[in-house]
């Protein structure tokens, strides 16, 4: 895994010029503060767990992965967490920029904090608006399935949220199970795989623009016309044309 940036800079990836270009599988994971949205990124990139992050870091991840036997670019974009206000949810505007930026999302809360639960269906609408004419796929991930001392949002709500949000569901541990974690991004890059690649888009504007063509070796870029040269010519040959009349 390598860590690209911070995402307040967030750029496309581009391969060494002496690497061959692999498909890239844009990522959000999005969800309340504290729900472990970075502990999943990076077990799932990485296999390990590591407790304790730096949080709303917002940091984009990268890592060349076999999907379905291709070798694909996996960026995986960490945002800084929602939170429930009286106004509706609270979010900041680079959040809003990585789920225009991504061609799906992952929507994550955790079982321990039902204020991260109740904040999905706001987020989910945001995911809608964002995307526009073209609404990215989501999944639900519920995170932290190992405290079941700590939960405060039964088994059952996760998938009748997932069911009447038209997403997949999957609960489970990032502290504690490699698999669970890794089954449920895995599934959805196989998903994002088959599809036909997306158009850039820039995650500053959400404006889509078409992927630029390489330019082949053989051909030269025409150059710009020079405007006086244009001029000075255009005066050669009507000078010329006035010669040939007055000769006649």
């Amino acid at each position: 895994m390598r860590l690209i940036q911070n995402m307040t800079t967030i750029t496309e990836f581009c391969a060494p010029e002496n690497q061959p270009l692999s498909r890239v599988i844009k990522i959000a994971v999005v969800g309340g503060s504290g729900v472990g949205k970075t502990a999943l990124v990076v077990r799932f990139l990485t296999r390990r767990f590591i407790g304790d992050y730096e949080r709303n870091a917002g940091n984009l991840y990268s890592r060349e992965v076999q999907v379905d036997g291709e070798q694909v670019t996996i960026q995986v974009q960490d945002t800084p967490g929602g939170e429930m206000t009286n106004n509706g949810v609270k979010l900041p505007d680079h959040v809003t920029c990585s789920i225009q930026w991504a061609d799906a999302v992952v929507l994550v809360y955790s079982v321990t904090d039902r204020r991260s639960f109740d904040l999905i269906s706001q987020l989910h609408q945001l995911v809608v608006r964002a995307g526009g004419a073209i609404v990215p796929p989501v999944i639900l991930l519920a995170n932290k399935a190992d405290l079941l001392h700590l939960r405060r949002v039964d088994s059952q709500q996760g998938p009748l949220l997932a069911g009447a949000l038209g997403c997949s569901f999957y609960e489970v541990s990032a502290s504690e199970d490699y698999n669970q974690v890794h089954g449920a991004f895995h599934r959805l890059c196989c998903q994002l795989a088959k599809q036909p690649p997306a158009p850039s888009s820039s995650p500053h504007t959400g404006a889509s623009a078409a992927p630029e063509k390489r330019r082949s070796p053989l051909i030269p870029r025409p150059k710009s016309p020079n405007m006086q040269d244009l001029k000075r010519r255009f005066k050669q040959a009507l000078s010329a044309k006035v010669r040939t009349v007055t000769s006649v």
